[in-house]
């Protein structure tokens, strides 16, 4: 068995995987998010980016070769 982490892929794969991953965490958590950004002033855009990345670890990849 082979096993890849997401920094073993490509550029537009590691592109994809993120942009996959931002929506992910814009449905289940976009209202906080935005809720909590608002409250204490911070970058909502560089929140998601940070939750998108946390998120990735949370996802099992298969690939056929």
């Amino acid at each position: 068995m082979i096993y890849l982490n997401f920094t073993d892929l490509n550029g537009e794969a590691q592109e994809r995987l993120l942009a996959n991953s931002k929506e992910d965490v814009k449905k289940k958590f976009g209202k906080d998010m935005m809720d909590y950004a608002t409250k204490h002033n911070a970058n909502l855009d560089k929140m998601l980016d940070e939750e998108a990345m946390r998120n990735l670890y949370s996802y099992s990849f298969e690939f056929n070769i």
